[in-house]
């Protein structure tokens, strides 16, 4: 191995120590990528008006599911990288590269076409209002088009991941982040370029983080380096790629879609209502960061010391990891609880707006722990190979349970805002109740001590 590598090997060491230091670099790098959409919502928020805010909230849950999707496939390569980085098999390390970065390339050809294909349609299937429709037609056009861009990204982040680097994608995103603000107050503020400058400035900011990160993979020296010339689809690797992948992608849609139907109950409510939730979601979306990132340090963990024969290792860096989550999201989340007010105010100034976002936050933010434990089994799951057991467990809580609650509730009980927003929690409960016992009967172990 190079004298001087940026990877991390991580079946030896400290297990604490070990989840630390990746995650960190990946929890901040985490922050900056949702500063894109974030920063969007405030600049437009503050300087276009109510209207193109809810456009903006209502594109989230399109956006997500083509890159929800896409990142099933950068879970399940990673998994397959990181085993045969930690079991020190360089060839096949080097042949799992070459086939995702191809693959990578197709699915971003496909993935731009069918976006901007559905735009129209998933907005109509949301009940968009008319006042935000054409407005979230214009922000969803222009970010798709630059689709690629946020995909290349995230799998060359996802590749050098496996291999134990998250400090070169945080400082990529670092620059990129700063640019996309600079530019949205450029397009916005400047050049009054509306809802339209703000999908500009996101898309240019991803194709330079994309093309960073693709130099990097280019000239690099050590043993993840891009070889052009190799580029190939090595159809074994791809179908154990998908084996992974494929699961957790067709999970995180369906979950996506499910949420399309959700942003339909809250449109019912009108356009004070649907800024409100989308500020809910935004502040949201940084609570579970940590939960995020740790899941994701779970996954590499776990990966890399079963492809190590470490079984027991893997065992005790799972319960490592959902300890950490647990008391940082908790932290995260009272200080969000606390300050919620404040927080709301940084989209908008309208006094109703801010309301709702309160409201929503308030209800649901400390269920969110119960999700720590959620997605830090789902990773450890998928190191360990076995995708379709969280796809399952998380299809039932988060798509069937909670249409099911949506449903009943909103025709035979209460339809209030208030109870509708609820049903992500009931989601969550659900869904860490099933994984847990799925967990302990699937493995039939029992966490050993910390070390």
């Amino acid at each position: 191995m190079p004298r001087k590598s940026v990877t991390r090997d991580m079946t030896r060491g400290p297990i604490l120590k070990q989840i630390i230091l990746f995650s960190l670099p990946l929890m901040l790098g985490n922050i900056f990528q949702m500063l894109y959409n974030t920063v969007d919502s405030i600049v437009v928020g503050n300087f276009v008006g109510k209207e193109a805010l809810a456009a903006v909230g209502a594109t989230t849950m399109v956006v997500n599911m083509l890159v929800f999707f896409f990142n099933g496939f950068s879970v399940g390569a990673g998994v397959v990288i990181a085993q045969h980085f930690g079991a020190r098999d360089m060839d096949r390390l080097h042949e799992a590269i070459e086939t995702t970065m191809a693959m990578t390339f197709v699915l971003c050809a496909a993935f731009t076409a069918l976006g901007l294909a559905m735009v129209r349609p998933m907005l109509r299937l949301m009940a968009t209002p008319d006042d935000v429709f054409e407005d979230a037609v214009t922000y969803l056009s222009i970010y798709f088009a630059g689709f690629a861009g946020l995909l290349i990204y995230n799998m060359g982040s996802g590749i050098l991941r496996a291999v134990g680097d998250t400090t070169r994608p945080l400082l990529f995103l670092i620059l990129t982040s700063v640019l996309n603000i600079i530019l949205d107050l450029a397009f916005v503020v400047w050049l009054k370029a509306g809802i339209a400058g703000v999908a500009y400035a996101t898309i240019i900011a991803q194709a330079i983080s994309a093309a960073l990160t693709l130099g990097l993979l280019t000239r690099a020296r050590d043993i993840y380096r891009l070889v052009w010339r190799d580029l190939s689809i090595n159809l074994p690797v791809l179908r154990r790629i998908f084996a992974v992948g494929l699961p957790a992608g067709i999970q995180s849609v369906i979950t996506s879609l499910s949420n399309v139907f959700v942003q339909s109950y809250i449109n019912f409510f009108g356009s004070s209502c649907m800024p409100g939730w989308s500020c809910y979601n935004k502040l949201d979306q940084f609570i579970m960061l940590p939960m995020q990132s740790t899941a994701m340090a779970a996954t590499t963990f776990v990966s890399q010391n079963i492809g190590a024969n470490q079984t027991e290792r893997a065992d005790r860096g799972t319960l490592t990891t959902i300890l950490l989550s647990v008391a940082i999201t908790g932290g995260v989340g009272l200080l969000i609880y606390i300050f919620a007010t404040p927080a709301v105010q940084l989209f908008t100034p309208d006094t109703s707006v801010i309301e709702y976002g309160v409201l929503f936050i308030r209800a649901n933010t400390f269920f969110l722990l119960f999700n720590c434990v959620n997605h830090t089994l789902a990773g450890a799951l998928r190191g360990r190979g076995d995708s379709k057991g969280p796809m399952f467990i998380m299809l039932f809580s988060f798509v069937a349970v909670r249409q099911v609650y949506l449903f009943v509730l909103t025709r035979f009980i209460a339809n209030t805002p208030f109870w509708v927003g609820f049903g992500y929690p009931v989601g969550w409960m659900t869904c860490c109740a099933i994984e847990v016992t799925y967990y302990l009967r699937r493995w039939k172990r029992k966490p050993a001590a910390l070390t």
